[in-house]
C-alpha cells in the first residue's frame, strides 16, 4: 500500500481533532484524578542538588518520577524557564553535518564522513553488482527529483542488519549518498560550531515522520512505522505531554502555520489539537518579542514549503531556521531559554553510524504492513539526526556523544518539573543536561552573531538538481 506523506495527509490543519477539554488523567496510573496541582519551585538549598542527581540506574517505569522523593510538579532546574524544540524533516547527520569542521585548514567537528588524502569523503555503499558509491556533494541546493525514502522497510535495508550498507541499493538509491557543506547550509553549520552539538542523536525508530514526531509527544508511536493515515487516530496509552504539563499548570503551546497542521496532529484523538494552546506561528514571534514564552513548545516549520523535506528548496527552510533562532536569542526570554534544533528521522539519507538497540516504549507490537517484517519492533533507534542545543548554558565547543533520541526533549522537560514518565523509553532516555553547564555563569548570555542564510529561491528551481550521481563518484567493484 502506498503510504501517504505528512504533507499531503495533513495540509489544511487539522482534520478531526478531538474536541475533548485537557485536565483529565491518564492510563496506567500516570496521573492521579482530581485538580491539576500546580507546578511549584524546588528550595533554592535542594535545587543545585537535584540537578546532579541522575534517576537510579534500575529500569524505571511508566508513572515513574526522576526524583522520587520530591513532589511531582516541582521545579529542580529554575534557570531555565522555557524549553522549545524547532523540529525540521528528513536529513540524517551525515547528509547535513558530515562536514562540519572538515573544510581546508578546519578541525573536524563531530562524528562525521571520513576524508582522504585529497579531501573527499571515503565512505561508500555498494550496488548489487558489487561497484561502490562513494559519498558526493550534492551538485545543487534543490532536492527536486531526489526519490530518497525512509519507510520502515526501506529504512531497514538501509540498516542492513548494522552495517549501513543498503543505502544504495534500497529505494533511496545513490542520492542517499549525498550530503551539503557549509557553503549549502550557512546557518546550520553556524548553530553546530557554536553551541552544544550532540553527535549521537539518533530518530526514536527505523520509520518515517509521524511515528518518529510521536516519540517527541507521546514517548511511543503506538504502533504505528509510517505515515499511515488510517492509524492516526490511535491514541497513546498513556497520554502525550501535553496532558501531563496542563495537569501540572505547566505552560506550553504548538506554535504552527495555519496553511499546515500542527506536530499534536500526529496524534488526532490527543486533548491538545482543540486546545487554545494551538496558536500561529506569528505568535511565536509575539511571544519572543514581550518576553512571554511559555514553559514548552513546539515551533512548526511550514511543512509545505519551509520543513526543509524533499522536494523543497533548503534554503528556505535555513531562513525560517535563522528566524525562529534570531526572535529567541534576542528575546527578554534568551537568558532562561534552552532551544533543541534537530530533525524528525534521517529521510532515506546516507549515515554511517549504527543505530544501536534501544528500550521498547511499551508493549504495542509495530503495525507493520502486509508483507513486511516487523524485524526487531521498536527495540530499535533511527539513524542519526542533526541536534544542537541553543540557550545561553550551552558548552562551548562541545560534542557530546552521549546517546539520545526524540524522547530525551520528554526526560529533560520531565526532569525539570518532575513530571512522570509516560512510557519505558523516556523514562529511561537521557536527558539534555550533558548539553549544558548550570555550575558556571552562562557562555551565552550575550548573543552569538550567527551566519545567516543564503537566499531563495536558488537557481536550481528551474535548472534542476544536477547530475545524480555525479561523474566520477562511482567505484569500481574491490
Amino acid at each position: 500500500m502506498k503510504r501517504i506523506s505528512r504533507r499531503d495527509l495533513l495540509r489544511g490543519g487539522v482534520a478531526g481533532g478531538a474536541a475533548i477539554a485537557l485536565g483529565g488523567t491518564l492510563a496506567g496510573g500516570v496521573l492521579r484524578p482530581g485538580g491539576p496541582p500546580r507546578a511549584q519551585a524546588a528550595p533554592a538549598d535542594i535545587a543545585g542538588r537535584l540537578r546532579r542527581v541522575a534517576h537510579v540506574n534500575a529500569i524505571r517505569a511508566p508513572g515513574s518520577l526522576p526524583f522520587p522523593t520530591v513532589a511531582a510538579g516541582t521545579d529542580t532546574m529554575p534557570e531555565i524557564e522555557h524549553i522549545l524544540v524547532l523540529m525540521m524533516e528528513n536529513h540524517s547527520y551525515d547528509n547535513w553535518l558530515g562536514m562540519l569542521g572538515r573544510g581546508p585548514g578546519q578541525t573536524p567537528r563531530g562524528d562525521g564522513l571520513t576524508l582522504g588524502a585529497n579531501g573527499q569523503p571515503t565512505n561508500t555503499n555498494p550496488y548489487a553488482d558489487g561497484s561502490l558509491q562513494r559519498s558526493f556533494r550534492l551538485p545543487t541546493d534543490c532536492q527536486t527529483g531526489f526519490s530518497v525514502s525512509q519507510e520502515w522497510q526501506a529504512s531497514h535495508e538501509q540498516f542492513d542488519n548494522g552495517t549501513c550498507q543498503g543505502f544504495v541499493t534500497s529505494p533511496s538509491g545513490p542520492v542517499a549518498m549525498g550530503y551539503w557543506t557549509g557553503d549549502d547550509l550557512p546557518v546550520s553549520y553556524s548553530l553546530a560550531s557554536t553551541f552544544s552539538l550532540a553527535d549521537r542523536w539518533f530518530c526514536s525508530l527505523l520509520g518515517q515522520t509521524d511515528p518518529n514526531r510521536r516519540y517527541l509527544i507521546a514517548a511511543t508511536s503506538a504502533g504505528m512505522v509510517d505515515d499511515t493515515a488510517s492509524e492516526l487516530s490511535t491514541q497513546p496509552p498513556n497520554g502525550t505531554i501535553f496532558e501531563v504539563l496542563e495537569h501540572y499548570g505547566i505552560t506550553w503551546r504548538d506554535y504552527y502555520h495555519t496553511t499546515t497542521s500542527p506536530t499534536t496532529g500526529v496524534y488526532l484523538s490527543d486533548p491538545a489539537n482543540s486546545s487554545p494552546n494551538l496558536v500561529s506561528i506569528d505568535t511565536f514571534f509575539t511571544d519572543c518579542a514581550a518576553g512571554t514564552l511559555p514553559g514548552f513548545a513546539i515551533i512548526d516549520p511550514n511543512f509545505d514549503t519551509g520543513s526543509e523535506e524533499n522536494p523543497q528548496d533548503i534554503a528556505q527552510g535555513e531562513a525560517f531556521v535563522a528566524q525562529v533562532v534570531n526572535a529567541v536569542m534576542n528575546s527578554p526570554a534568551w537568558p532562561s531559554t534552552l532551544l533543541v534544533w534537530t530533525f524528525d528521522e534521517h529521510g532515506g539519507w546516507y549515515d554511517h553510524v549504527p543505530p544501536p538497540a534501544a528500550i521498547a516504549p511499551d508493549a504495542i507490537a509495530p503495525l507493520v504492513p502486509a508483507g513486511e517484517s516487523a524485524y526487531n519492533g521498536f527495540n530499535q533507534y533511527g539513524f542519526r539526526v542533526p541536534a544542537v542545543v541553543v540557550s545561553p548554558y550551552s558548552v562551548p565547543n562541545l560534542v557530546s556523544s552521549t546517546v539520545h533520541d526524540h524522547t530525551s526533549v520528554l526526560a529533560m522537560v520531565e526532569r525539570k518539573w518532575n513530571l512522570p514518565a509516560l512510557t519505558y523509553r523516556d523514562a529511561n532516555a537521557n536527558d539534555l543536561t550533558d548539553l549544558i553547564d548550570l555550575s558556571t555563569p552562562p557562555a551565552f548570555l550575550e548573543p552569538p552573531t550567527l551566519a545567516g542564510p543564503t537566499t531563495f529561491p536558488q537557481a536550481c528551481a528551474t535548472t534542476g538538481p544536477g547530475t545524480i550521481p555525479p561523474p566520477g563518484s562511482v567505484l569500481p567493484a574491490p
